[in-house]
């Protein structure tokens, strides 16, 4: 099993959102870098845990965790015109970008970026690298566990 962040804005798509939506799961649609879309296609597997991060608000840091449930499969928005995730250059018979579904576990109180920054146990940790964009990072296990244990207490 590995453990991932996958950041969403929540005005778009919160923490909230997934815990309500059907079967509390959601495609995680619209990625558009390689690096993230190859982490979906090559490296998520069923089962892995997930920080629900929410990213470009206010207080932006890890508000529950969700769990990837199903494996990697096109991403239905690349061929929708209406679409801001359309792509012109992606076609049907040899899609561009994937996403994979992912269900709500829990939510959790938020550990924001500030919080996390401050750990120096958590130094090395991709997301918060300088100049990191990246909305699908992967996470250590020393990580995840001084995460989940330390800060969330679970």
């Amino acid at each position: 099993m590995a453990f991932w962040l996958m950041k969403s804005e929540p005005d778009e798509f919160s923490i909230d959102d997934l815990a309500s939506a059907p079967r509390k799961t959601t495609a995680w649609f619209g990625v558009r870098n390689y690096q993230a879309r190859n982490f979906m296609l090559k490296e998520m597997q069923i089962g892995d845990k997930v920080f629900f991060y929410h990213s470009s608000c206010p207080e932006p840091g890890i508000a529950g965790i969700a769990q990837v449930s199903s494996a990697a499969y096109p991403d239905a928005s690349q061929f929708d015109r209406k679409s801001p995730y359309f792509d012109a250059e992606a076609k049907r018979e040899s899609p561009r970008w994937f996403n994979v579904d992912v269900r709500f576990v829990r939510k959790t109180r938020l550990v924001s970026l500030a919080e996390l920054r401050s750990h120096r146990e958590l130094s090395k940790m991709r997301t918060l690298a300088p100049g990191n964009r990246l909305s699908i990072t992967p996470v250590s296990t020393d990580e995840w566990e001084f995460i989940t244990r330390r800060l969330m207490k679970l």
